[in-house]
């Protein structure tokens, strides 16, 4: 949606939050940006200037405001990333901030297959600001949320964000927003665990549902959810970095009444990974939907509407596409039958606060190294177990990337050519993992049975009206045979 700046000056005097994330203010007499939800005073229409990313507004000199707290709004949905090279990019740099990964610019290009010149040629064009201006932003802004929400020392602040030094850090922060870092901070406890991370969405989000599609997979020892208090709990293991050691914790993640919000809480030993956990809620909750768009498209399905319906992501993307692979052709509790005895089997233990949190789900290297025999006693087919095996094998060779920004069309590529992935399960791991709003697994049976058909061509020339939303049709069609209403 763009707008003209009478109609981004009445969205904000209606403090409309379906702009939130896609509309920034910035206020001429103060020098702060603010998102269109904000709950100060009004201002001028004449002391208004709008922009549509911070990014902008921080190039423009404004800094971002203390109360609505842009750092939090939520982002672009999953349909504003064209195939353009400026969005790529633009991909790749929050997802190497949030993920505390170093990122080198003229690496990036290289990547892309262009020269650094003309990346930063076509990514102002694109954007409105270079490529340097928005990786620095979004370390600006990762660290603002860090130091507003958690105790983090300073140092680890300035590190977890990106920054080489804290003398670098400390000069970034004061020329961009006039503040010292340690003006944000407030009278904390010691450590992260009691802290909560404010994860900002647009309203409408359909709770019960997210919830409850959570709920009715949950494993045991691994994940709690409860639906009707808007809560997941589960327990986590971040991948190690080079010269480092896994990080292994929990995550609690509730819904915040009255408030357009989730809050994110973690164990103390996730904190050096926090922009990366953030990033994962993000996806795993869908936070970054925009309900105005995809809830007209669902509208025309032959079911009673669900407004703000998520495409569910994944916290841990080798686990979900293990579990649908022991999904293949069965029920949905069979397949966490066949997940619990996984964990039992091949799951490390863990030392949580919360009872009947023990265990986290096996990584793939583990799975890749175990013997076929072993995986087969706990009743999973010869076929299923060479399906697992294979997958976590290219993960651990890095033949395989499941993350949100991967490329869809490889992702599948890749998985169809693994012994055992046909093209359901290569399309479900790609709409969980990678976020892909527009999958649509013709050969699942739920979507035959509540669409009364086992037409193959008639199941794609239903959905094409659907598209590129055919993923949260996949979900709302889903809810439907799991929890008829």
């Amino acid at each position: 949606m763009v707008l003209d700046d009478n109609a981004s000056y009445l969205a904000l005097k209606a403090r409309d939050a379906r702009f939130d994330g896609r509309l920034f203010v910035g206020v001429t007499s103060t020098g702060i940006y603010c998102r269109p939800v904000c709950r100060v005073r009004t201002p001028r229409l004449e002391n208004c200037r709008f922009f549509a990313t911070r990014e902008r507004a921080e190039a423009a000199t404004f800094r971002p405001c203390l109360k609505c707290r842009p750092e939090i709004a939520p982002g672009l949905s999953a349909m504003d990333s064209s195939a353009t090279l400026a969005d790529a990019a633009a991909r790749a740099i929050e997802h190497a901030v949030r993920a505390g990964e170093p990122l080198r610019l003229p690496a990036l290009a290289t990547r892309l297959g262009v020269t650094d010149r003309h990346l930063r040629r076509i990514f102002m064009a694109a954007h409105g600001v270079s490529p340097l201006a928005w990786l620095t932003t979004q370390r600006l802004l990762l660290a603002k949320q860090l130091l507003t929400d958690t105790a983090m020392p300073v140092t680890q602040v300035a590190l977890a964000s990106g920054f080489e030094s804290l003398r670098r850090f400390n000069a970034a922060f004061a020329e961009h927003y006039r503040l010292q870092p340690t003006q944000l901070r407030h009278d904390k406890p010691a450590g992260t665990a009691a802290q909560g991370l404010r994860l900002a969405y647009r309203p409408p989000l359909d709770a019960e549902a997210l919830f409850g599609f959570f709920a009715r997979r949950q494993l045991e020892g691994v994940e709690q959810v409860d639906v009707a208090h808007g809560l997941l709990r589960r327990t986590l293991a971040w991948p190690a970095a080079e010269g480092t050691a896994p990080r292994r914790g929990w995550i609690e993640v509730q819904l915040q009444p009255g408030r357009d919000e989730l809050r994110l809480r973690t164990s103390d030993n996730l904190s050096p990974v926090l922009g990366a956990v953030i990033r994962r809620v993000r996806h795993a909750f869908d936070l970054d939907a925009d309900p105005a768009r995809i809830d007209p498209v669902l509208a025309q399905l032959p079911l009673p509407p669900r407004p703000g319906l998520r495409l569910p992501g994944t916290l841990d993307a080798f686990e979900t596409a293990a579990r649908v692979i022991l999904g293949q052709q069965v029920t949905v509790k069979a397949a966490r039958t066949l997940a619990a005895r996984l964990v039992q089997r091949f799951g490390e233990p863990i030392d949580t606060p919360f009872e009947g949190l023990t265990r986290l789900f096996p990584s793939a290297a583990t799975l890749a190294a175990a013997s076929a025999e072993d995986i087969g006693t706990l009743g999973i087919v010869r076929q299923r177990v060479k399906a697992l095996q294979a997958l976590a094998q290219a993960l651990v060779e890095g033949r395989l990337r499941l993350e949100h920004g991967a490329s869809v069309d490889d992702t599948r590529a890749t998985l169809v050519a693994l012994p055992g992935i046909g093209d359901w399960t290569a399309q479900v791991i790609a709409m969980r993992a990678l976020a892909w709003p527009d999958a649509w697994p013709v050969a699942d049976i739920g979507l035959m049975n509540a669409l009364g058909t086992r037409d193959r061509a008639e199941l794609l020339a239903q959905a094409e009206p659907w598209r590129p939303w055919r993923a949260y049709a996949v979900m709302r069609l889903w809810q439907h045979i799991e929890v008829p209403t």
